[in-house]
């Protein structure tokens, strides 16, 4: 499965330049020109890495980098701040909203070749947080004060899918649950991040007991072993 990239850029050269580069490299690319669209665009659907101009009408790039890190599908998505600019303090401020890479203009293929080569292992590394592995097992939920049961989906590093018709987007939950054969009970808190149609509620984990975290991340390991030869 390709590595899946947003590459925000106004100028059409550049846009182009870098969409057929990162293409060339196998990787699934969406070019954007406009920063307000792909403002919109980080706050439904994730991304593997962002490549992102700071110079963009509109909506500058600091600002957009900014959503990035307060949306919850990209906010620890690897974001590669492109500009022509050197000087130490719009390092400093891209920095500080969030960015992970620079790649200074004037781009060319080879500069971009050798930079996604670079990040390509912390693309991988952040997607397999949200490797998503089928659970079904009662968990426990406590949230404003109240006390239900709910049966999982799916379960990631990042967090978990549950059938529970009263938690709402914004709620924070203190979860409790144990995996299939794990022998240890898992005990996490986390913020409800989305609830579907069908009243199932996506809960980001924002901490989970050592024990717990471990053998989550044994269960998503399987998984990721599993997928190792897709991914390549």
């Amino acid at each position: 499965m390709p590595l899946k990239v947003l590459v925000v850029e106004d100028d059409p050269p550049s846009l182009e330049l870098m969409s057929e580069v990162l293409a060339s490299a196998e990787v699934e690319v969406l070019p954007v020109n406009d920063s307000e669209y792909a403002a919109a665009l980080v706050q439904k659907e994730r991304f593997d890495g962002i490549f992102l101009d700071l110079q963009m009408p509109k909506m500058h790039g600091l600002e957009l980098a900014s959503r990035i890190r307060q949306s919850s599908w990209n906010k620890a998505t690897p974001i590669i701040v492109v500009t022509g600019r050197e000087d130490r303090k719009t390092m400093q401020q891209a920095f500080d909203v969030g960015a992970t890479f620079f790649l200074q203009k004037p781009i060319d293929s080879q500069k971009l070749l050798r930079l996604f080569r670079t990040v390509r292992g912390t693309m991988f590394e952040n997607r397999r947080r949200f490797i998503r592995v089928p659970l079904r097992t009662e968990v426990v939920c406590e949230a404003n004060g109240r006390t239900t049961r709910a049966m999982s989906w799916n379960i990631s590093e990042g967090g978990i899918l549950l059938e529970a018709a009263e938690l709402r987007p914004g709620a924070e939950v203190k979860l409790s649950f144990s995996l299939p054969a794990a022998g240890v009970t898992i005990d996490a808190t986390g913020v409800v991040v989305r609830v579907d149609e069908r009243q199932r509620a996506g809960v980001q984990f924002a901490k989970v007991n050592p024990v717990g975290r471990t053998r989550i991340r044994d269960l998503v390991d399987q998984v990721a072993r599993e997928n190792t030869t897709a991914w390549q």
